[in-house]
């Protein structure tokens, strides 16, 4: 008889998600079978429509939703040496899997790490994506160096608060946007200049940065180019890929075409400003969790939370997380 769990699903690309029963994964010899006891909401949860559409991402429905969690495995597949039954692991899942906002996950071993032992499964389950897409800007792509000044817009979101503490470990001069209730928790963070964007345009008084993290897109991006210095470098987060990110995905040159259109004036911008412009689509990796798992062990990194809601009120979790202004993440128990 196969065992069912409840998992958060949308049946086709179209329907809005539901609880519902479903089998219990299986998992292949590569992977692991977690017991998940936590998982957070992010950005993509709203959004994996757009992913379909635009990033030509591979979709099988029915879907269960969900991109990173915390859990204790309880079986492991037969190539599968690093973990066993009973460990605490965390992660973020391949984009063309998901499925975290479930009791069970089967998750590839390469995308996941032990929990830090001073976290609670709660805690860890804040970390993975806004932690994994902090360090791939940070280290990757803006290859932050000490002494660095860096601007992070959105400093007390759940991918901000995370930026703002890796580059004030790596000795980084940090700047950031909040609203005046979050001044207090970014400076304790790490931040060394913190604007109110509510009472200024960040892109009148800065100027001559190295790097710009701009986890906002739009009009954000166009500002951040403004305030690099030559030779600067800007990755961005949020809004549509550039040219190069669909070629080296082979998106086809339809979207190519289309991401050229969409963002010709802010390329030529940064061009104007002789800055390199990124646009970074995280990928998992277990071992950079290890890297993570390493500074929070330190106490140099910790998940701000803002709110936390039973598995049964997911959905009004999503609707919360979805109306923005979060202080951090919001994380869903699933025991």
């Amino acid at each position: 008889m196969t065992e069912l769990m409840r998992a958060l699903v949308a049946s086709n690309v179209h329907a809005k998600p539901e609880l519902c029963q479903i089998p219990r994964p299986q998992i292949k010899p590569h992977e692991v079978l977690v017991a998940v006891a936590a998982a957070s909401i992010n950005p993509v949860d709203h959004k994996y429509r757009l992913l379909h559409y635009s990033l030509k991402q591979v979709t099988k429905y029915p879907l269960t939703l969900g991109n990173d969690f915390s859990g204790t495995v309880v079986a492991s597949g037969a190539q599968v040496h690093a973990f066993k039954a009973g460990d605490q692991v965390y992660g973020r899942t391949n984009h063309d899997q998901m499925g975290t906002f479930a009791n069970y996950l089967a998750v590839d071993q390469a995308a996941i790490a032990k929990v830090p032992t001073n976290l609670s499964l709660t805690e860890a389950a804040a970390v993975p994506l806004v932690g994994l897409t902090a360090y791939q800007a940070l280290a990757e792509v803006l290859n932050l160096q000490a002494g660095q000044k860096i601007f992070i817009n959105a400093g007390s979101g759940g991918v901000g608060t995370m930026a703002i503490q890796l580059a004030h470990a790596q000795g980084a001069n940090v700047t950031t946007t909040v609203s005046e209730r979050n001044r207090q928790l970014v400076t304790d963070l790490g931040a060394d200049q913190v604007l109110d964007y509510h009472q200024v345009d960040f892109a009148t008084i800065l100027q001559n940065y190295d790097a710009v993290f701009d986890t906002h897109g739009g009009a954000d991006t166009e500002k951040g180019l403004k305030i690099l210095r030559p030779g600067g470098k800007l990755v961005m987060i949020a809004g549509l890929p550039t040219t190069t990110y669909a070629r080296e995905h082979r998106l086809g040159k339809a979207r190519e075409l289309a991401f050229a259109l969409a963002s010709h004036h802010t390329v030529k911008l940064a061009r104007k400003q002789q800055a390199d412009y990124q646009f970074l689509l995280m990928h998992a990796s277990g071992q950079q969790l290890q890297q993570l798992t390493r500074l929070i062990e330190a106490n140099k990194l910790r998940p701000i939370i803002d709110q936390t809601y039973p598995f049964a009120a997911i959905q009004q979790a999503l609707t919360y997380a979805g109306q923005g202004h979060v202080t951090g993440k919001v994380v869903a128990s699933m025991i």
